[in-house]
């Protein structure tokens, strides 16, 4: 694979565009959803453990030289300059250049992070129905854990609803695909909460999802650990606590060592110096029985977190509506990203 890559790297070189329809074309084969890119991605699925790392690299080299290539050709006509109308095809000063919104950015670094161990993403719909959201997932109707999550339902139809996590994407993907799996599912939830500092009824998660031969809690925490790692720094340090999640057992909240410098630290890990990042467990055979997967044969391991949390307590933010106000003055905060 990797001198198929080669091959493709070669070929995006040497290309040469006469004008901007050519570029444009060399984006939607390369780039499009059903372009070169995602069938290497597609590919990368069924590649020995041993060479993902290798692969993957390589794989998300190619995506930058794909971009680079495109951003570089500017076909755009310029006009004569004794005129005196304005050239609306100036390119602009960069002095007032806007952002990338916190949250894409640390979502893509997560998604970066696992996809260089083998992880791929998947998505599903927002509106989803029961079983999907509550029922393939251990919680049956009458379930108590059904009141941790406080659902938008649809008035005209109870069995449909806003997804209150996207676990519901994890078992479409298990009901369509034979293990091995290995995904990723981001995406936009809601939950009918009252907005405060610290909680809202619209926000992002993004839940992992491993299921194969003869996977243990102990594949579970080495993942863990090595995000943690990638994510705050070579010398993070997580634990796990024992807590309850229906579809998954045994279950854990993880932790993350955020350290007691300063006063602050002291007031949001309530004196002890660890922040709670995530959830996690080994994923009930009732799951996996439900979509159609051998609990004697396979078994797995879930993990999800709220992107906003992590953004929070990456980058100091202590208000969770700041994400949703468009306050350009927060946004510019973020304009190291660009």
């Amino acid at each position: 694979m990797i001198k198929k890559i080669n091959e493709i790297a070669a070929t995006v070189k040497g290309f040469l565009p006469k004008n901007k329809n050519d570029v444009e074309v060399f984006r939607i084969k390369y780039l499009g959803k059903s372009g070169v890119l995602n069938q290497l991605f597609e590919e990368f699925k069924n590649v020995p453990v041993e060479e993902k790392k290798e692969i993957g690299r390589s794989i998300n080299n190619l995506k930058e030289q794909l971009k680079n290539k495109i951003s570089s050709f500017d076909f755009s006509e310029k006009k004569n300059q004794n005129t005196n109308f304005e050239d609306l095809t100036k390119k602009v000063k960069v002095n007032n250049l806007g952002s990338r919104h916190p949250l894409s950015i640390i979502e893509e670094e997560i998604i970066e992070v696992f996809s260089s161990i083998g992880f791929s993403v998947a998505e599903g719909p927002e509106i989803e129905d029961d079983w999907h959201n509550f029922s393939a997932l251990n919680t049956p109707e009458e379930h108590p854990a059904r009141d941790m999550q406080d659902t938008f339902f649809i008035q005209s139809d109870p069995s449909i609803l806003l997804r209150s996590h996207t676990s519901s994407v994890q078992v479409r993907h298990m009901e369509n695909n034979s293990p091995p799996i290995r995904i990723l599912s981001p995406g936009r939830v809601y939950r009918n909460e009252a907005i405060s500092s610290r909680a809202h009824c619209l926000f992002h998660q993004i839940e992992g999802l491993y299921i194969d031969k003869d996977v243990s809690f102990a594949d579970l925490k080495k993942t863990l650990l090595f995000f943690a790692k990638k994510l705050f720094g070579e010398n993070s340090k997580i634990r796990l606590r024992p807590s309850f999640f229906p579809f998954t057992e045994p279950s854990a909240e993880v932790d993350v060592y955020w350290g007691l410098k300063n006063e602050n630290d002291y007031r949001i890990t309530k004196g002890t110096g660890w922040l709670e990042i995530l959830g996690c467990g080994m994923v009930d055979p009732n799951v996996l029985e439900n979509c159609g997967i051998d609990p004697k044969k396979y078994t797995g391991f879930a993990f999800g977190m709220g992107i906003e949390r992590i953004v929070m307590l990456k980058y100091k933010v202590d208000d969770i509506r700041l994400f949703f106000e468009n306050d350009v003055r927060f946004l510019k905060q973020f304009n190291f990203s660009l």
